[in-house]
């Protein structure tokens, strides 16, 4: 079973068949994967890169405006994270050259739903086996897999929003994150006008994590940008 930590990792899909992009789409939801963004080109891709920040690609190698193999050397060229390769092309030379090129995965379609799940949960437990579901703060330890907030051995539960808040700025732990991309984590891809209900639960997480809300020294407000998370 794969861990709730796993499932909240970011996922860009490119393909530009839209029945191939719903159907994968519908397996990874159907196990508990929540944060996915398609694309159906190079270019959206690499534009839904820049804002998105994809932990894991899954990527087509034919697609209308270039090649999956360019794209994930240039996707690459700004983060590193795996790729898996899901395309109708099987000759060897094709996988040669995706796996030398620094693919995790390569895939040949038609493929069965449990063997995709399979072969991105393998991908993803080796490639983020290190990192912990548990983080340190000054005042509490944060248990990102069970939703709670543990102080002096008391288990504060989070919510939902507060918990994709949070986990937010722990990805970016130490670096300023933008009130939309916190608002965007909270409420999806229409973050706009979400900023007072932002605020609010900025507030609300400060009573759960902080020794003193009013004085808070993990969740630290920067003026008029957003907000960062200091992580021991």
């Amino acid at each position: 079973m794969i861990s709730n930590y796993l499932k909240n990792k970011r996922i860009l899909l490119v393909d530009d068949e839209p029945e191939l992009r719903d159907m994968v789409t519908s397996i990874l939801i159907r196990e508990g994967f929540t944060n996915i963004r398609t694309a159906g080109c190079v270019r959206d891709a690499l534009s839904a890169a820049g804002v998105f920040h994809p932990e894991f690609a899954i990527l087509d190698v034919m697609l209308p405006d270039g090649d999956g193999f360019t794209l994930m050397e240039q996707l690459k060229s700004l983060a590193d994270y795996p790729v898996l390769f899901l395309t109708a092309r099987g000759e060897d030379e094709d996988k040669f050259r995706g796996f030398g090129l620094g693919a995790d995965d390569y895939m040949v379609k038609p493929f069965l739903p449990r063997e995709l799940l399979f072969r991105v949960t393998a991908i993803l437990r080796r490639t983020y086996k290190d990192e912990s579901p548990v983080v340190s703060l000054h005042a509490c330890r944060i248990d990102f897999e069970r939703a709670e907030v543990i102080r002096h051995d008391q288990s504060i539960p989070l919510t939902a929003k507060e918990h994709a808040i949070l986990l937010a700025l722990c990805r970016n732990a130490g670096r300023i994150v933008t009130i939309d991309a916190l608002c965007e984590a909270a409420w999806g891809d229409n973050p706009y006008g979400y900023e007072n209900s932002l605020m609010a639960h900025i507030r609300r997480i400060r009573e759960k994590i902080e020794a003193n809300p009013s004085k808070p020294v993990s969740l630290i407000t920067a003026k008029g940008l957003g907000y960062k998370l200091i992580v021991l």
